[in-house]
Order: structure tokens, then sequence, then C-alpha cells
């Protein structure tokens, strides 16, 4: 088998995401995304954008901020093909139903993610 054409393990990898999402320590969050993330990785979805580990890793302190207390989680299984891999997201407080969804696209390189591009799915009106 190819390695260099080996489908990337799409659960792993979003699992590793959600938990770089629900990190609140910056410095712990920075070494996870140096460890998943390519040093000039982008992200971007309808609201924000950053690019580079310190940015991302000062959008995710921002959602923190604004959203306390809330906690993400995968909904259903992560897709991959190819380079490119695809899942869906919750994100509400511990103890009530989940607020937001949505559905992230992510392009990978040598297994790392370098772009994320995100989709909101459901967002309250408020």
């Amino acid at each position: 088998m190819n390695t260099a054409n080996a489908t990337p393990d799409a659960a792993g990898i979003a699992h590793r995401y959600i938990a770089l999402w629900n990190e609140s320590d910056a410095s712990r969050r920075r070494q996870m995304l140096e460890a998943g993330w390519v040093a000039d990785a982008r992200y971007v979805d309808p609201v924000m954008q950053a690019s580079g580990i310190e940015e991302i890793n000062t959008l995710v302190g921002a959602v923190h901020q604004r959203f306390p207390g809330f906690r993400f989680a995968l909904a259903g299984n992560a897709d991959a093909h190819g380079d490119n891999l695809r899942f869906s997201w919750t994100l509400g407080p511990g103890d009530a139903a989940d607020l937001i969804q949505g559905t992230d696209f992510a392009q990978l390189q040598a297994g790392k993610l370098q772009s994320v591009t995100g989709f909101l799915d459901k967002v309250p009106a408020s």
C-alpha cells in the first residue's frame, strides 16, 4: 500500500480538533496546535478568521471568553477523502441542549491540519 495515498485517521483528527477547541489553557492549546497543525495554517468561518498558530490560539481563546462553560462535541462521524476531511460538531453549555451546530471542512498536509473552513448550520436568533 502506498502510504502517501493512505486515508487519514478522520476520527482521530476530528477528536483532537474538538479537544483543541475545548482546551481553556492557552499554553496547552498552543502545544496542541503545534502538534496537529502546520505553522501557517488557516481557519475561517462566517464570523471569524485566523492565520498561523498564534492567531488560531487567540481565536479559540476568544471563543472561550464569549461562551464561558460551553463545550464542543462531535456530531456523527468524521469523513475523509484524500487530504480532505469533514465533520460536524455542536456547541452548548454543559447542562443544556446544544445551541450552535456546524460543519467543518479541512485540508491536511502531511497528516496535519493546513486549513479549516467552518460553516454554521444552526445559530440562535439572538
